[in-house]
């Protein structure tokens, strides 16, 4: 099956934050269904920048910090809970289920996972893959929906 994708240019980190804010918002409508997001691009891309303002699009209002050390930083808020993962430092995909990983994947939660491929096989699969890359000063979004869910996703988006 074929899914939907879309491509959207930030020029600016407030445009990054639009885009992050506008997929947050479709999420909130498909609440409490749990969504899986890959976020993919190379170090310094806009990962998590692109994760701090989705997170804090929810109600968070502290600091976002990669979890490249603790590979998940849990953000539990109102509305749903939030997983940010960063995989990069991770040496085998089975360490992921040392850490109890499937339990992760639940209703009403949403986990952001960067360095995905790191993962493979231990993951649950993804609704949206974002991929970021570098363009001048700007960044260049392609997202693409994996699943119904992440079509539906997309559908929902006003910005892409």
């Amino acid at each position: 099956m074929s899914y939907p994708q879309s491509a959207y240019f930030a020029a600016s980190e407030s445009d990054t934050s639009t885009l992050a804010k506008d997929i947050a918002g479709a999420i909130k409508v498909m609440l409490p269904a749990s969504s899986v997001i890959y976020l993919k691009g190379d170090l310094g891309a806009g990962k998590t920048t692109f994760s701090r303002y989705f997170i804090q699009s929810f109600g968070h209002e502290g600091a976002v910090k990669s979890p490249t050390y603790t590979l998940v930083e849990p953000y539990e808020l109102e509305q749903v809970s939030i997983y940010h993962f960063d995989l990069y430092r991770l040496a085998d995909p089975e360490e992921l289920e040392f850490m109890g990983i499937r339990d992760y994947f639940s209703d009403n939660a949403v986990s952001l996972i960067e360095w995905a491929e790191k993962g493979e096989g231990c993951l649950a699969s993804a609704d949206l893959v974002i991929s970021i890359t570098t363009d001048g000063d700007g960044r260049r979004f392609q997202v693409q929906a994996k699943s119904a869910q992440g079509s539906k996703v997309l559908q929902h988006c006003k910005h892409i």
